[in-house]
C-alpha cells in the first residue's frame, strides 16, 4: 500500500515538471523571436545609412528624395525663384542633369525639373528629411566635381546663400543659352563639316593654368578679357597696369592654332571654352566709330581708301589719298556689297562665323550686356583668385560716349528701311543663335 502511494506521488511530481517545462518553452521561443527581429531592424537601418552615403559619391545623380546632399537641398529652395527679366529668360529653363566638363559646378548638381507653375511646391513637398538624415548630411563631406584644378576647390564654390542663389540663376541661364545654340545649329548648320581646322580656332586664346579657351570677339569686351588672361597666366599682377598696346600688340598670349593637332584636340576636349557676344548691330556701330571716326593708321588706308573710291561720288583727292572720313552710309554699302572692294574684318564679322560655335560647342556663353556679372561668375567657377575681377574701364577714347542702343538707333536712322533689313539679315544667325530680339519694329 505504501508502495502504491509512493508511485502516485512520483506521478504527480512528474506532471508538475512537465507543466513547468511547457511553460519554459514558450518563453525561450519568444526570446529568440524578439532577438531575431531586433537584429533584422538593425540590419535594415545600417543598410539604409550605407545607401545614403553611396548616393553622395561622384557620378551618381541625385533624385529628388530625402537622400540628397546638403548642397542639392539648398538649390531646391530656389527652384521656384524666377530669374530677372531678359531676353534669355524667355526660354523654358530646365535644371542641369549633368555638369559639362570641365565647366563643372563644384559641390552642386541639379536634377531636371520642368518649368511649370507650382513646380517649387511639388519639389519641396517631396523632400521629407528626418533628424537622422539631417545629422548624416551635416557630417557628410562636400564632394567636389572639379577634377581639373584641385588648387581651386576652395575658391570655386559660393561663399554665402545669396551667392549660391546667384550661381543657381546664372547656371540656368547658361544652360538655356547652350541649348538654344545647339537647336539653331542642328536646324541651320547640320550639313557643315565636322572637321576642325587651324582656321576654326585661330581667334581662340589659351590659358593653360586655369584651362581656359577664350574666343576673341572684337567690340565685345575682348581687350579686358585679354587682360584677365594675362593676369591668370602670371604676366601681370593687375588688369589696371596693362596698357592697350601690350594687350593687342605684345603677343603675350598663346593662340590655339599655334599648337599641333594633338595639342588642339586635347585642349578642346578638356578645357573650358568661353564665348562672349554682343547685340550685333550695336557691336557693328561700335566698330565703325572706333575704326573710322578716330585716327587710325591701318583701317583708314586699308579699308577707308577703297570704300571712298567705290562708294563716294566726286571724292576729293585728300580723301582718296588718306581714306579718312568714311561715313556710316558708305561703310554699310561696303558691308552689304557682295562684291566688296576689300575683304571682311574680324571687328564686324558675324560671331557665328568668327568663333564657329556650331563646331566647337562652347561651355560658357556670356553677353556683353551683362558682362561684369557673368565674367566674375565664370572666374569664380574656374577657381580664379578672389581679388581678380573683370575690369570695367575703357582705355581707348575714354571720353567718348559708349555705344548704346540709343546711339545705335541714331546711326541706323541714316539708312533706308531696306538697308536696315539687309543689315539685320546679314547678322541674322547671330540674332537667332544668341537670342537677341529684332532691333527695329519695321523688320521682318
Amino acid at each position: 500500500m505504501l508502495w502504491v502511494e509512493c508511485r502516485i506521488v512520483d506521478a504527480l511530481r512528474g506532471r508538475r515538471r512537465m507543466r513547468a517545462t511547457a511553460v519554459k518553452l514558450p518563453c525561450s521561443f519568444w526570446f529568440l523571436l524578439l532577438f531575431g527581429a531586433g537584429g533584422l531592424v538593425l540590419f535594415i537601418h545600417l543598410q539604409d545609412l550605407s545607401e545614403m552615403v553611396q548616393q553622395q559619391a561622384p557620378g551618381v545623380k541625385l533624385r529628388g528624395t530625402a537622400r540628397q546632399s546638403r548642397e542639392a537641398l539648398c538649390t531646391q529652395d530656389s527652384e521656384g525663384v524666377r530669374v530677372s527679366p531678359g531676353q534669355d529668360q524667355r526660354l523654358a529653363v530646365e535644371g542641369l542633369t549633368s555638369p559639362i566638363p570641365p565647366m563643372q559646378f563644384p559641390a552642386f548638381q541639379w536634377t531636371r525639373h520642368s518649368a511649370t507653375p507650382g513646380s517649387r511646391e511639388q519639389d519641396m513637398g517631396s523632400l521629407r528629411v528626418t533628424k537622422r538624415h539631417r545629422k548624416l548630411l551635416k557630417t557628410s563631406p562636400v564632394v567636389s566635381n572639379n577634377s581639373h584644378n584641385s588648387s581651386s576647390s576652395s575658391s570655386g564654390s559660393p561663399d554665402s546663400p545669396e551667392e549660391s542663389w546667384q550661381w543657381h540663376r546664372l547656371s540656368h541661364i547658361q544652360e538655356a543659352r547652350r541649348r538654344l545654340m545647339k537647336e539653331v545649329c542642328a536646324k541651320y548648320k547640320s550639313s557643315i563639316s565636322r572637321t576642325i581646322t587651324p582656321h576654326h580656332v585661330s581667334r581662340i586664346y589659351v590659358e593653360d593654368k586655369y584651362k581656359l579657351l577664350y574666343c576673341e570677339v572684337p567690340k565685345a569686351g575682348c581687350s579686358n578679357w585679354k587682360r584677365i588672361l594675362m593676369v591668370l597666366s602670371g604676366l601681370a599682377s593687375s588688369t589696371h597696369e596693362i596698357k592697350h598696346d601690350a594687350v593687342h600688340y605684345g603677343n603675350h598670349l598663346k593662340r590655339l592654332d599655334s599648337f599641333d593637332r594633338q595639342g588642339i584636340t586635347h585642349r578642346l576636349e578638356t578645357y573650358t571654352k568661353v564665348l562672349f557676344v554682343r547685340e550685333p548691330l550695336e557691336r557693328l556701330v561700335s566698330a565703325f566709330r572706333d575704326k573710322f571716326e578716330n585716327p587710325n593708321t591701318y583701317y583708314h588706308p586699308v579699308f577707308g581708301k577703297p570704300i571712298i573710291s567705290k562708294y563716294r561720288v566726286n571724292a576729293s583727292k585728300v580723301a582718296l589719298r588718306t581714306g579718312s572720313g568714311v561715313t556710316f552710309q558708305e561703310f554699310m554699302q561696303y558691308l552689304l556689297d557682295v562684291h566688296r572692294p576689300v575683304g571682311m574684318d574680324i571687328h564686324w564679322e558675324p560671331t557665328s562665323q568668327l568663333c564657329s560655335p556650331c563646331l566647337l560647342d562652347y561651355n560658357f556663353i556670356g553677353k556683353f550686356e551683362t558682362m561684369e556679372e557673368e565674367a566674375n561668375f565664370l572666374l569664380r567657377r574656374t577657381g580664379a583668385p578672389h581679388n581678380l575681377t573683370f575690369p570695367s574701364f575703357k582705355d581707348r577714347n575714354p571720353k567718348a560716349e559708349r555705344t548704346s542702343t540709343h546711339l545705335t538707333h541714331r546711326y541706323f536712322a541714316q539708312l533706308s528701311t531696306s538697308e536696315r533689313q539687309r543689315a539685320y539679315d546679314f547678322y541674322y544667325m547671330d540674332y537667332l543663335m544668341f537670342n537677341y530680339s529684332k532691333p527695329f519694329k519695321d523688320l521682318y
